[in-house]
């Protein structure tokens, strides 16, 4: 009996206590924090963060022949400047990567060749200014004997004969004309100095600019290679410096043997270059190899790319998307479209009205704005185009919630 009430009272007190217990209501899961590759976003936050989603639509586009290659350049366009005689360079005015004008001068060269050229010249003058005034001597003899020879005073004979004289002086100072404009012209353009004499100036003094012959760049660009120092020694067969014009460079692009019978020339092609891989530089094919490479079984094919921006470099390394002719199907998306989350690109498909996939993919060409999606999306989907940063910052939210 007393068992009995022992029970019936611990009931009762249970009872009593279960009465008197408050219950907790669970507050519902914030709506970012969904699925590892789900987002929740309610139509008031997309509406607020301008998030706009297209269907994703498959275009046509030309088929390309993708290769990979290197940036040289322009082999039909360096300059390659030597000395035009043995010498000394004595002052050296340019450096590797300066931009260098038609004319400008690039070194000084101190050379025996100046001071025989001028004494060349000298004599030259003198012996036109000796030339001239025995034509000028002759000419009055000539003169005289026709004189007198109408005076009856000469004979015909001794007339001709200062004729004949004159004739040879005429002849000789035209010679010594021309002896004197090759000696000024071999000291102007072929040295490139003046023909006066320069200031007298003491042993131990640098050298006028007047008494060295300048080293001219033939034509504007960049200059590539200095071969010089002061001092140094040098022939007439000796490279001094290299030019080039970096407005035109070449591409040259290694295509698999597969796709040569659908290679051309002027074929239209878009080199890409890592550093700036979204910015296509447009060029032509101008020319394709004529052997393949035994190791690799390519064929080279030349593009040819315009690079009045400077932005190319020799030796970069690049990818030719050639235009081959045929179209293709591809999906492209607006650049708006993708972001990048943890190194890698996703972008966002609507799954429902306030449910978005992340989805990583793989993007390949740039054309017109757009973003060619290689792998990651299908024809169809529901992609968001504007307002994809405000479902990146829903999914850092939800996983810095979830650690």
């Amino acid at each position: 009996m007393i068992r009995r009430l022992s029970i019936l009272a611990a009931a009762l007190l249970a009872a009593g206590c279960s009465r008197g217990k408050v219950e907790t209501v669970k507050p519902e899961a914030p709506p970012a924090a969904a699925g590892a590759r789900e987002i929740g976003l309610s139509a008031r936050m997309q509406s607020e963060g301008g998030v706009a989603v297209e269907a994703v639509a498959v275009r046509s586009l030309p088929q390309v022949l993708r290769a990979n290659g290197r940036i040289p350049v322009n082999d039909n366009r360096p300059w390659r400047v030597g000395a035009m005689t043995e010498g000394r360079i004595m002052r050296v005015l340019a450096n590797v990567g300066d931009a260098v004008s038609s004319g400008q001068v690039l070194a000084r060269m101190h050379s025996h060749e100046i001071h025989e050229a001028r004494a060349v010249y000298r004599k030259a003058v003198a012996d036109l200014a000796q030339a001239r005034s025995q034509e000028e001597y002759v000419t009055r003899t000539r003169d005289r004997a026709k004189r007198l020879h109408d005076l009856k005073a000469a004979s015909l004979e001794q007339v001709e004969h200062a004729e004949a004289e004159l004739h040879n002086s005429q002849t000789a100072r035209v010679n010594a004309e021309g002896e004197s404009e090759r000696a000024r012209q071999h000291l102007i353009e072929y040295l490139q100095i003046p023909v006066g004499e320069p200031k007298p100036h003491t042993e131990g003094e640098e050298e006028p600019d007047e008494d060295l012959i300048p080293i001219r760049a033939p034509a504007s660009g960049t200059l590539l290679t200095r071969n010089i120092t002061a001092g140094t020694v040098v022939a007439p067969s000796t490279e001094l410096f290299v030019i080039t014009d970096l407005a035109s460079l070449w591409m040259i692009a290694a295509v698999s043997e597969e796709n040569l019978p659908k290679l051309r020339v002027g074929l239209p092609a878009r080199v890409f270059v890592q550093a700036y891989p979204e910015h296509p530089f447009v060029g032509r094919i101008t020319r394709l190899g004529e052997e393949l490479a035994p190791t690799t079984r390519t064929i080279k094919a030349r593009v040819e790319l315009p690079n009045s921006g400077g932005r190319l470099k020799p030796e970069m390394y690049a990818t030719a998307e050639i235009e081959a002719g045929g179209s293709e199907p591809a999906i492209f998306i607006p650049q708006t479209a993708p972001q990048e989350v943890g190194g890698q690109r996703v972008v966002f498909v609507r799954r429902a009205a306030d449910r978005f996939e992340v989805r990583p993919v793989e993007i390949g060409r740039t054309l017109e704005g757009s973003l060619e999606v290689v792998r990651g999306l299908k024809a169809g989907e529901a992609l968001v185009v504007r307002g994809s940063f405000l479902l990146k910052s829903q999914l850092l939210k939800s996983s810095l919630a979830g650690e």
